[in-house]
Order: C-alpha cells, then sequence, then structure tokens
C-alpha cells in the first residue's frame, strides 16, 4: 500500500514522525508484499525544517512525482491555518484524491484539505485550539472540535499532534485487524483508543468572547461565583441586561445555553484543581458548585468521557510515570463509583 505523508517548512515534527513509527512498527509484522511503502511528499525533494527546529529529508517532490497514492495524509504545524498553499499544489492534491482510496490530515492539515475542497459537507475535526478557525475559513464543513479523530467515507482528520498516532493506528485496525493495531500500539506504549475527547486537554468554552464582549463578561462572573447556584436571572442581572436580551446574545454567541455554559466553566474549574491540588474529590466538587461528588463524576462522564478520579491520575502535575493509570475497564468503573460513594459517605 503506497502512503503519501505530505509536509511543508513548519510543519509540527510529530504529525510526520507519528504516522511514521505507527506504519514502520505494522510493517514488522506484515509480509514484504502487504507492507505500508510510505513516502515523504513535499513540493520539491530536499530539506524541511519543522516548527521545533527538527530538519527532515524528503525524497520526492510532488512536482516532479507521478505516482498515485493508495492514502495521503497531510501533516499540520503551528502556521498551516495562515498559509495559502499555491495552484500547483491544490491541483496535485485534487487529482491524488480521486485516485485514493484514504485521504485525511493530522492536526491542522486539515486547512490544506479545506483549500482544496474537501472538507465541503463533510464531519471533520482538528486541533482544539483551531477548530473555531477552521470553522470560519471553510463553513461547508461541518467541524467536531471535541473528537481525537474523525472518519467520514474516504476523509480521515484527527486533532493536535499526538492524535495521528491515534488515527493510523485506526488506519491499520482497518486494515489488518484490531488484534494488529493492538501489537503496535503495545510496541510504542501507547493507548489503543484514548478515553475522553479533546476537552479533557484543552479549557474548551465555545464561545468566542472577542466577538461578543457580554459572554466574556458573563465567562468572569461565572468563575468569580463559581460555588455558587447560578440562575439565568442572576448572571443577565450581572451584566446588566434583561433576562430576554441576555438569552438571544447566549443564543447569539455562545451556541449553547446558558446553564450548559456554567457546567462547562464548573469542569474547566474542576479540572484546574484536579491538575493542582490533592483536595478530595467532595472538596473539589464543593468548591466548583456541584452538588456533590456523584455529581461532579457524572457530568465530567458525560463531558469528558472520564471520572474525576481518571482525570486526576491522568494530569496531576505530581504523577510519576511509573504509576500513570492503564484505561479502566468497565468492572473497574463500577468499582470506583462504589470507592468513591464510600469516600463521599465519610
Amino acid at each position: 500500500m503506497k502512503v503519501a505523508i505530505v509536509l511543508f517548512d513548519g510543519v509540527q515534527a510529530l504529525d510526520v514522525a507519528g504516522p511514521l513509527d505507527v506504519f514502520a512498527e505494522a510493517n514488522t509484522h506484515l509480509p514484504d508484499h502487504q507492507r505500508y511503502e510510505v513516502s515523504l511528499v513535499g513540493r520539491e525533494a530536499g530539506m524541511v525544517t519543522c516548527s521545533n527546529g527538527m530538519q527532515i529529508v524528503v525524497p520526492v517532490g510532488y512536482l516532479d512525482s507521478d505516482t498515485q497514492y493508495d492514502l495521503l495524509l497531510v501533516a499540520g504545524g503551528p502556521n498551516l491555518p495562515d498559509w495559502n498553499p499555491p495552484h500547483d499544489f491544490i491541483s496535485w492534491l485534487q487529482k491524488q484524491v480521486r485516485g485514493a482510496a484514504r485521504f485525511g490530515s493530522v492536526c491542522n492539515g486539515a486547512f490544506v484539505l479545506g483549500h482544496a475542497g474537501l472538507l465541503d459537507g463533510m464531519q471533520v475535526t482538528t486541533h482544539w485550539a483551531d477548530a473555531g478557525r477552521l470553522g470560519k475559513a471553510f463553513p461547508r464543513a461541518c467541524v467536531q472540535p471535541d473528537k481525537i479523530f474523525i472518519r467520514d467515507g474516504r476523509l480521515f482528520t484527527s486533532a493536535g499532534v499526538s492524535a495521528g498516532i491515534d488515527l493510523c493506528l485506526a488506519l491499520v485496525a482497518e486494515d489488518w485487524g484490531h488484534e494488529q493495531a493492538v501489537r503496535v500500539a503495545k510496541r510504542l506504549v501507547v493507548y489503543i483508543q484514548r478515553e475522553g475527547g479533546q476537552s479533557q486537554y484543552s479549557p474548551y468554552v465555545a464561545a468566542d468572547k472577542e466577538e461578543a464582549p457580554i459572554i466574556g463578561k458573563v465567562h468572569q462572573y461565572v468563575t468569580d461565583h463559581i460555588g455558587d447556584a447560578l440562575s439565568i436571572e442572576q448572571l443577565a442581572s450581572a451584566v446588566s441586561v434583561s433576562r430576554r436580551t441576555f438569552s438571544r446574545v447566549f443564543a447569539k454567541y455562545a451556541q449553547v445555553t446558558p446553564s450548559a455554559f456554567v457546567e462547562q466553566v464548573r469542569v474547566d474549574t474542576a479540572r484546574k484543581l484536579l491538575e493542582s491540588s490533592d483536595a478530595p474529590l467532595k472538596t473539589v466538587a464543593f468548591k466548583c458548585g456541584f452538588h456533590n461528588a456523584t455529581h461532579m463524576r457524572t457530568t465530567f462522564s458525560r463531558r469528558l468521557n472520564v471520572t474525576p478520579k481518571q482525570y486526576r491520575e491522568r494530569f496531576r502535575g505530581t504523577a510519576q510515570i511509573s504509576t500513570l493509570p492503564r484505561p479502566l475497564a468497565h468492572e473497574d468503573v463500577a468499582k470506583e463509583f462504589v470507592l468513591e460513594e464510600l469516600a463521599e459517605a465519610a
């Protein structure tokens, strides 16, 4: 299978190295005739400098190659959202996609696909920090900012940086089965499928506070009164508008209900406390305005697909690498629920 990883000056090194290592490890378990033939493709053959200063030799230039690839992945980079691809590259990319079985992007490489008109009408994702901009730049795409990766037909898109590994593990599983992907994941010491979405890694509130100053004021008020029971009337009063005006502005700019907005701020605040302190879960829940630890756990599970305890184990700054948790099985989650209930009762 011929695979092309497309890269440019300023590319994120891990967007390239992660997929390369997944396919290289998979090849060690495959017979010669089934192996991935991976090529690094740039505008021209030569040297590419990554955003971290590392240099990569690119042996293939798309201007000089007639190879048709079965799978094509566009890598991302910090400056890629500002890049306007040249016409010859867009033409080459569109031609490649017509003949490829699958294509996609790692991180904000999705912007390149957008310029080629390849995201129109498709479910896509990208790095959480670029998701809003991707949606504005390509309004015909349906951007899902909290996904680690998404498949829509032949199109695969992934979240930021290391999510390219998740994406390529999924491709290996599709090609050669789940057991093969598990074997690769174990060798690379990564999860075969990470729990939760991008929200667990980012302070994710959907409101654009620059466009709507009132939303920023509400966010600040909620943060300052995070332990209180906050009503719509209270929030409207805090920014000196009527409830009707408040509801209209929120619907327009935040694109979530006030209650959902408040809940997200509570989750973000709780995440910071879980990362930075050893406070008991019931104390964190009380400080952040949840009814109790059970309410906080239910909210975390619904929004992040991890429990507060799992989140703390994964992101607590003082955690030792040797004690980082494995993904929990269903029976472990049930056991954790009982233990938290006993702790809360105590």
